[in-house]
């Protein structure tokens, strides 16, 4: 499977549909209204037909502005009147800033043009799955039985993967008593960089192989694929480098620096990079998993598209909290540990709230032809 969305299922007839031009940007920032009041950068793109297409991306703390700015200055003045036949012809867009802008934008650009021909968001992209196994990450906690208990609500939830912050000092025990607990279960150890090749940290790394986790994600500095490289050598268990661009995979597959990938929209910059990401993974026969960004259910919902793709062979992170206030219809939730693929309707499949979204926005942009 290639990069190229020609290689993908979209009919000549499709391909000979026009979509105007891009006639409106909007932007929100908005907080959730309690608890945590995680922050996301919305995008709506409209055609002068009426069609519209949302993107977001999560922008915590000292991200927010500059992500905005790379949104109302360079990223929605380009899109205004651009004459574009598919979603990649906008991808140059994702040059004029950060990742995590470039995200949102290219989400939405993916929604409206799927919209605009009535198109499943999934069918566009390549993927195959009708539905996506769901996977929870454990947030980090320093009592051993309070992880316990959240691994086991997790699973009772139907998910079958669970990922668990490790750092030095807290990752032998809580994996072996995980592991213990949940012989079956997939476990997914991210070590967000915390490690070196000192010999200690080594012995812990090895250590945790005999405990049967499916991956180790970002054992070491991202820029040193060389010793991700080197201790894939030394485990069975699959390294899973953190990879933040194409040129990142290139290296780590060359290198043999890990056998899995953990895509995430935010990380890569939207869809069209992503999708590449898996198809390069894919065929070098690594484990693939995914995960939305941000709490309205847009990033969700993007992730599920992505997540139905073939090479997504591990659960991924596709769904949003049960109890969680919902900005998109229906939900992004999992019954019984699985997620339904939207195929019957075009796009991300999901209707927007746009209201209440107005109302809950710090702040908001709109640009115009």
């Amino acid at each position: 499977m290639g990069g190229d969305t020609s290689d993908h299922d979209v009919s000549d007839h499709e391909r000979a549909i026009r979509v105007p031009r891009i006639h409106g940007c909007d932007a929100f920032r908005v907080r959730m209204p309690r608890g945590r009041r995680p922050e996301s950068i919305l995008v709506r793109l409209a055609e002068e037909d009426g069609a519209v297409g949302w993107g977001e991306a999560a922008v915590p703390g000292a991200a927010a502005e500059p992500a905005w700015a790379d949104i109302e200055k360079r990223m929605g003045p380009a899109l205004i009147g651009l004459d574009w036949d598919r979603p990649e012809d906008v991808s140059a867009t994702a040059d004029l800033g950060a990742r995590d802008a470039a995200a949102a934008v290219d989400v939405a650009c993916w929604d409206l043009w799927c919209r605009a021909r009535g198109l499943p968001l999934a069918h566009a992209l390549g993927g195959t799955r009708t539905s996506i196994v769901t996977g929870s990450r454990i947030a980090p906690e320093p009592v051993l039985e309070t992880v316990t208990g959240r691994v086991n609500q997790a699973i009772g939830a139907g998910h079958t993967r669970v990922t668990l912050d490790i750092r030095p000092g807290w990752d032998i025990e809580p994996v072996r008593a995980i592991r213990h607990a949940y012989p079956a279960l997939a476990l997914v150890a991210d070590a967000g960089h915390a490690y070196t090749e000192s010999p200690e940290h080594l012995a812990v790394l090895e250590g945790l192989d005999s405990y049967g986790p499916v991956a180790i994600e970002r054992p070491f500095a991202a820029e040193d694929l060389a010793a991700h490289a080197r201790l894939q050598q030394r485990v069975g268990t699959a390294i899973a480098p953190h990879v933040g661009d194409l040129d990142t995979l290139d290296a780590a597959l060359s290198l043999e620096a890990g056998r899995a990938l953990h895509l995430r929209l935010d990380r890569l910059g939207g869809l069209t990079a992503a999708r590449s990401a898996h198809d390069l993974a894919y065929a070098a026969g690594w484990d693939v998993w995914c995960s939305g960004s941000g709490a309205f259910g847009i990033g969700q919902a993007a992730a599920v598209a992505l997540a139905a793709l073939p090479g997504c062979t591990l659960p991924s992170d596709v769904s949003d909290p049960a109890r969680g206030p919902v900005f998109v219809t229906p939900p992004v939730r999992s019954s019984g540990g699985v997620v339904g693929v939207p195929l019957t309707q075009p796009g991300l499949g999901h209707e927007i709230d746009e209201e209440r979204i107005g109302r809950l926005a710090t702040r908001r942009m709109r640009l115009s032809a």
